[in-house]
């Protein structure tokens, strides 16, 4: 039994048992890949897998026991490669970062720029996604870091590490109905106009819909978006008032009119979510570090080695991380 066999083995599974598919996603050939399978059913001495004819029908009893122990060898696998790389100093690799529109395109460039400067040959991949299925994409081991926000909920699809808190903005073209001198709009106000905001704000959980069930209303949500440039830009077009986080507003908005939200809409904090019992390189935790200076990297290091309790500091605002972040 050798560990090429158990990936192959992996690989068919979650290929939906497509020989040829998994085949091309491990880089072998679909008979190479065939007569390794065999291999492994003659060495245990029973079928993996139920056929008809030359395909793969389904996952028998045992075949599925011996998958789900062949996941945790090649984890624990990849693990000691991980590990030895470190401890090697290595500076090339690969990171893949699942986090939403707001986070990529308005929060982790600085913080990138940081770490392709200390490790130019790591090669840095953003698989952009709600907040949901970024958080999927860590739990399938299909990303190193998922980077999310919530209202105030730790995420739990793994180690959250909280990196900063952050406001929701009240948003109106100038010379809108609401841009009226010092006056702040306030729950009844926004419960009167048209609302542009995240997609999740339609869900009937989500914070802003508390906000507004709290104070006895009813939000009228016209247009939603996973990404905070769209948001403006139909804000801009005149369909509604958005409401969007305070990173996507900046000084070059001079068109638009922006007040923070009213204080039933709770502020949010931005997590760094790490998976557990998995080696990250060292680069994946200066990334964090990056986010969040007020992180010490030797406590991140033991959260994760399972040597030390989450005992996070409070997370600065946006405000006053971003001048640090970006300098």
């Amino acid at each position: 039994m050798t560990l090429t066999q158990l990936r192959y083995l992996v690989a068919i599974a979650d290929a939906d048992l497509n020989i040829t598919l998994a085949a091309a996603r491990v880089h072998a050939t679909q008979p190479g890949l065939s007569k390794q399978l065999k291999q492994l059913e003659d060495e245990l001495g029973f079928l993996l897998f139920v056929r008809k004819g030359r395909s793969l029908e389904a996952i028998t009893q045992a075949g599925g026991e011996v998958i789900e122990r062949a996941r945790a060898l090649l984890a624990e696998a990849n693990n000691i490669r991980t590990y030895a790389a470190n401890q090697r100093r290595e500076s090339q690799g690969q990171l893949i970062l699942a986090t939403t529109h707001t986070q990529a395109r308005f929060v982790l460039p600085p913080a990138i720029a940081r770490i392709k400067q200390a490790y130019p040959q790591v090669s840095v991949h953003l698989q952009q996604a709600a907040e949901s299925d970024a958080l999927d994409l860590l739990s399938a081991g299909d990303a190193d870091i998922a980077v999310v926000s919530t209202s105030g909920d730790e995420p739990g699809a793994g180690i959250a590490v909280p990196l900063y808190r952050w406001r929701r903005l009240v948003l109106v073209p100038r010379g809108h109905a609401l841009d009226r001198g010092d006056a702040v709009p306030g729950m009844e106000d926004l419960s009167r106009q048209p609302l542009i905001s995240y997609e999740s704000s339609t869900r009937s959980g989500s914070s802003l819909q508390r906000a507004f069930a709290g104070a006895g209303l009813e939000p009228s949500i016209a247009v939603t978006a996973l990404d905070a440039d769209l948001i403006k830009t139909y804000v801009r077009a005149g369909l509604g008032v958005g409401l969007l986080a305070e990173m996507a507003v900046s000084a070059g908005d001079t068109d638009l009119r922006a007040w923070p939200a009213p204080g039933e809409i709770k502020e949010c904090i931005a997590w760094a979510v790490l998976p557990r019992e998995r080696v990250l390189r060292d680069y994946a935790l200066d990334l964090v570090h990056a986010l969040a200076p007020q992180v010490d990297r030797r406590d991140l290091r033991r959260v994760l080695d399972g040597n030390q309790s989450p005992d996070w500091p409070e997370p600065p605002t946006w405000q006053s991380l971003t001048q640090t972040i970006t300098s």
